[in-house]
């Protein structure tokens, strides 16, 4: 079963955060709080929402996911934070039970894209979103500013 995440859902989250980075080797760099994912997630506005995969009255995966702008195609697309499910639930097609759940959303509110990064070792969710007819933009890269480098951009203000 797939549903909209509840705000009692928040500790749960975070901890399907924590083994999600944990599996992409970058445990050490989640910082994020239950209040500030309660917050990011409803709160007013809305910084982000999220699915929760459940089996058995037990979450077992989530999506967090936000809305984007594309000035290409003047519409709304959606980019995908987070795809998790837990390694005792994988194989019984939660994680694309949430895909078409975050592409239904899509449509529903006409979309045009729905994008999410994939780490190039993570061959199992490569081999998911190839059998689902994903493109990869291998001519795109990923920029990022953070810490002293994002305070000294954001000096020259």
């Amino acid at each position: 079963m797939i549903r909209n995440a509840r705000p009692e859902d928040v500790a749960g989250i975070l901890a399907m955060v924590r083994e999600l980075a944990a599996y992409e080797k970058a445990l050490e760099q989640v910082k994020a709080t239950e209040e500030q994912l309660r917050e990011a997630l409803f709160g007013t506005p809305a910084a982000a929402h999220a699915l929760i995969a459940e089996e058995d009255g037990q979450a077992v995966g989530y999506a967090l996911w936000f809305p984007t702008f594309s000035t290409w195609t003047g519409t709304r697309g959606l980019h995908l934070e987070d795809l998790y499910v837990r390694p005792t639930a994988r194989g019984a097609g939660h994680g694309k039970q949430l895909l078409s759940a975050l592409a239904a959303v899509c449509v529903r509110e006409g979309y045009e894209r729905f994008e999410w990064w994939v780490l190039d070792w993570n061959t199992p969710a490569i081999g998911v979103y190839e059998s689902l007819g994903a493109e990869f933009l291998d001519e795109w890269r990923i920029c990022r500013l953070t810490g002293e480098r994002l305070e000294e951009l954001a000096g020259g203000v």
